[in-house]
């Protein structure tokens, strides 16, 4: 039975070997053995709060048209567990039913893949890791965060801007072993008071913009398969403003310069393929600002690279 926001084109006469994406999804319910399951956050309360455009409500049934038609490999097993959605201004609502579901999906031995929504997704896929009970005494926990921006602002109430501030906080709180590191970051697009933040926080490290470029490629491969091998546990976060205007225009905040897809698209694979990933988002598609779904093809490349990874890990 064909669920709801997953529909496309059929090649009857290829079998099973023209299949898309919307011709083998199965909803949550129905989970078994392993696979990834996608969760949508119709949010951008975050976002709104940050002082940011909105319009990312409307991101998760975007990337689910998007996505349907892509095409399935042997050995992709994948869920959809619908959609969370924020009503209002009630976010922390939102973000703890999202939280429940995404620590359902880890429980059943699935990866949860967010669909946002604002980047305030990352705090409910934080709550969501941590509420599973899969990170134990002496864990190493590291936070991949593709992103023009460092979100590590300081706010009375959890927004887009203050995801990663929080989620440090609470690795405190529960002592837990943490590192954040964020990469992509925009000198242009960020304070040197943003930038006396990040240096002064224990546990955070980051990488421009500018050395993620194609030619530097092979040593950020290393880079980051070294740091992976410390690890225990991963949760990789893509904010979409990280990429080209040019390919990413449907973004609160679209990036004058930002990361090449083929980079993001080769950092995402290795963090798949390391079997260390225990939840993704992808954060920030913002529709009414999209030109002819550039975005949102964008991103669904980029989510199809990483559930290729991971079935292949």
């Amino acid at each position: 039975m064909p669920i709801q926001g997953w529909s496309g084109r059929v090649d009857a006469e290829d079998g099973v070997l023209g299949f898309r994406w919307h011709q083998v999804i199965s909803p949550f319910g129905e989970a078994s053995g392993n696979g990834v399951c996608f969760v949508g956050f119709c949010s951008d309360e975050g976002v709104r709060r940050n002082q940011g455009r909105v319009g990312a409500v409307d991101g998760p049934g975007v990337l689910r048209t998007t996505m349907s038609n892509l095409p399935h490999r042997p050995g992709e097993n994948l869920f959809d567990a619908g959609d969370i959605r924020v009503t209002g201004n009630a976010l922390e609502t939102g973000q703890m039913a999202y939280a429940s579901t995404v620590s359902g999906a880890i429980v059943q031995g699935l990866v949860p893949i967010g669909l946002g929504g604002g980047h305030e997704i990352a705090w409910a896929s934080w709550q969501g890791l941590v509420g599973a009970g899969v990170i134990q005494s002496g864990s190493r926990v590291g936070i991949l965060n593709l992103d023009a921006h460092f979100d590590l602002r300081t706010y009375p109430v959890p927004t887009s801007g203050s995801s990663f501030s929080l989620i440090l906080r609470d690795a405190a709180k529960h002592s837990i072993d943490i590192e954040y590191r964020v990469w992509g970051i925009s000198e242009a697009s960020n304070t040197l008071a943003l930038f006396e933040v990040a240096d002064n926080t224990p546990n955070v490290s980051y990488e421009l913009d500018t050395s993620l470029r194609i030619d530097l490629l092979e040593m950020r491969l290393v880079e980051l398969s070294q740091w992976l091998s410390r690890l225990d546990h991963v949760y990789l976060t893509t904010c979409l403003d990280v990429l080209p205007a040019s390919v990413a225009p449907g973004v609160s905040a679209p990036s004058a310069l930002g990361v090449r897809p083929e980079v993001l698209e080769a950092l995402v694979e290795v963090v798949g393929k390391s079997g260390k990933l225990r939840v993704a988002d992808f954060a920030e598609l913002c529709p009414r600002l999209d030109i002819d779904n550039r975005t949102a093809r964008t991103a669904s490349r980029l989510i199809w690279r990483l559930v290729r990874s991971i079935s292949s890990s």
